[in-house]
């Protein structure tokens, strides 16, 4: 009997050890692809967005990084998104994530959502958790008032957003919604074509058509 047990086991794990390998080598594929008009001369910035603020939540860092450039190009103040208190290191955490999730009690924050009525564009980023927004964010939007200004979401993911952009623009109340744009995490060799996707979409945001500020999810190149 242990030794069926050991089979199987064993086989469990060579079958799951496959598909992570092949999920991960179409997910590069993907990634290749998808940034490959964005590798060659860096494009020049070119937007005028008026007085931008740039607003994130980042557990790990990669959502802070794509909002860093953001503010670098756009000039913008940044607000960061904390909670009262840490998330707890342990090997549950992807569950208590779900729990919040499904249930809407989201981790309390820091300070009150920032005041954005000194600015014309408001960006908004978060990394996704299960296919949505990161809780921090979503208990961000659930106080946030963003009183007519435009606002661009933006996400950071390891290749599925998900639902996020739908959840987010559902719950940005009084928002003039443009264009966001997803981020997936990229190794350093993608450095200057992430950058590029950023210039892109930030002059794309220039001069959005009427049917992007009322239906766009998106960025698209």
């Amino acid at each position: 009997m242990l030794k069926i047990i050991l089979i199987v086991v064993v086989v469990g794990g060579i079958i799951a050890g496959a598909s992570g390998y092949f999920h991960l080598r179409r997910v590069a594929q993907r990634n290749k692809a998808e940034m490959a008009p964005y590798f060659g001369a860096e494009i020049p910035y070119k937007a005028s967005l008026g007085k931008c603020l740039v607003i994130y939540y980042s557990k790990t860092g990669h959502t802070q990084q794509i909002a860093q450039r953001v503010a670098h190009y756009t000039g913008a103040d940044v607000y960061e998104i904390q909670t009262q208190k840490p998330f707890s290191k342990v090997p549950w955490l992807a569950l208590i994530l779900k729990r919040q999730l499904s249930t809407g009690r989201y981790p309390a924050l820091k300070e009150l959502p920032a005041d954005v009525s000194g600015y014309d564009t408001v960006f908004v980023g978060a990394p996704v958790w299960w296919y949505t927004a990161a809780t921090p964010m979503l208990a961000f939007l659930k106080q946030a008032d963003f009183k007519g200004k435009k606002v661009v979401f933006f996400s950071t993911q390891g290749s599925n957003y998900g639902t996020f952009f739908k959840d987010v623009r559902a719950q940005a109340k009084n928002a003039v919604l443009l264009p966001g744009a997803a981020f997936n995490n990229l190794d350093a060799s993608y450095n200057a074509a992430v950058e590029n996707k950023i210039i892109t979409w930030l002059n794309k945001l220039n001069t959005p058509t009427d049917k992007e500020v009322l239906v766009g999810e998106q960025f698209h190149h």
